[in-house]
């Protein structure tokens, strides 16, 4: 009796190469144990099509899902690759930043994580979207959670629009943005996301050439990341003590006055910039050690990375959410203290979507003027103008 049993498993089939993700089981199929339960893939004399049913059925039995039986129709994997595509299409034309390409990519990448690539889109479901909801905020806070439920729900719109599908995409109730309750708490749980006067000054006076100049542009202009990172030096009147250009997110006029401390800073950033590396950043005012743009469409954005560093040798990197954007922020803040929230909304680029806006044909410089003085005053507390640096 022994010797006969090893007989039979002596017959067993060898892997077809070290790496096969399957063994083979003594009711002589293909199996493999996912989840703590074995299943099965195919008889021990076809191990290529066992490979490909495991490899169909992999993404759904790994996540704890019955794997659903293939068939015509809209996939996961399908909707993905076109609406990516089509997407890219946008960046191509410069319509979409590459940035926002990449929040859609990485939201595409979370569908699939959580449906899989052969799930028909016609076989979702509410419950489906509830779980992918629920994973969605065990990674983000309220904000970030609600952003990426927005980039879903476009993800399924355009498979509608683009008449993939024949009718909407129904979520259920459970699959909604968080409430503005919900946000309202979350925000006050962080604290306020700018800076106080006596910060910045030390971050002024500890910053190195060009972020020094990056930090001015901030809070006397409302410049975020890309605002500094794709600035050309035909935007600056640095002896007018201007700057015209328009937002890189919304392509909105901006025409804002600069004080003379950020025209002294623009001029030093200028005078010591790296070589550039080709024609189109030497269009640039600001370049890294290696002649090549600030702009980097990613989360550890350089002109990020360096504010952090400082705030962390300024030990001023306690509060939640302070970046370099926070100079934005602040900016807001404090610009709208001058009583003049439609000279703010100009310099910040912000368009407002009401029947003013619609007849308003322009603001004046000199409202301008008055809200970046008042920056200015709370920043320098009353300090002098020196007019000697912007004619410098």
């Amino acid at each position: 009796m022994a010797q006969s049993t090893r007989s039979r498993l002596s017959c067993k089939p060898v892997k077809p190469y070290k790496d096969f993700p399957l063994f083979p089981h003594a009711t002589k199929r293909w199996a493999k144990k996912i989840r703590g339960k074995l299943h099965y893939f195919g008889p021990w004399s076809d191990p290529e099509g066992a490979l490909k049913k495991y490899l169909d059925q992999r993404d759904d039995l790994h996540a704890g899902r019955a794997p659903r039986a293939s068939g015509e129709g809209l996939t996961v994997r399908d909707l993905v690759n076109r609406f990516l595509t089509t997407k890219r299409h946008l960046v191509d034309t410069c319509e979409i930043t590459q940035r926002t390409f990449a929040d859609y990519h990485a939201t595409c990448g979370r569908i699939v994580e959580a449906f899989g690539l052969t799930r028909l889109v016609n076989d979702l479901a509410g419950d489906d979207f509830e779980r992918l909801r629920k994973d969605l905020a065990k990674r983000w806070g309220p904000v970030a959670l609600g952003n990426d439920i927005q980039r879903v729900r476009v993800v399924f719109r355009y498979a509608y629009e683009a008449g993939l599908i024949d009718k909407p995409m129904r979520y259920g109730p459970g699959f909604k943005r968080p409430s503005k309750k919900t946000l309202r708490k979350a925000r006050a749980a962080k604290g306020p996301r700018m800076f106080e006067a006596e910060e910045l000054r030390r971050m002024i006076e500890a910053a190195n050439v060009p972020l020094k100049a990056m930090i001015l542009l901030g809070i006397n202009c409302g410049f975020g990341n890309a605002d500094c990172g794709t600035l050309p030096r035909e935007a600056l009147d640095l002896a007018g003590g201007w700057v015209d250009f328009p937002r890189p997110k919304t392509g909105i006029d901006r025409r804002i006055p600069l004080w003379a401390e950020t025209v002294a800073a623009l001029r030093e950033a200028i005078d010591r910039r790296p070589r550039p590396c080709n024609e189109k950043a030497d269009r640039l005012v600001f370049l890294t050690q290696r002649g090549r743009s600030w702009a980097k469409e990613t989360c550890d954005n350089p002109i990020s990375k360096e504010t952090a560093k400082l705030l962390k040798e300024l030990k001023i990197n306690g509060r939640v959410g302070l970046n370099f954007y926070a100079l934005r922020h602040t900016f807001e803040t404090i610009g709208g203290e001058a009583k003049d929230q439609v000279a703010v909304d100009s310099i910040m680029g912000h368009a407002r979507e009401d029947m003013a806006s619609v007849y308003r044909e322009r603001v004046s410089d000199e409202r301008r003027q008055a809200v970046t003085n008042h920056v200015r005053r709370w920043l320098f507390e009353e300090t002098p103008l020196n007019d000697s640096a912007a004619s410098s």
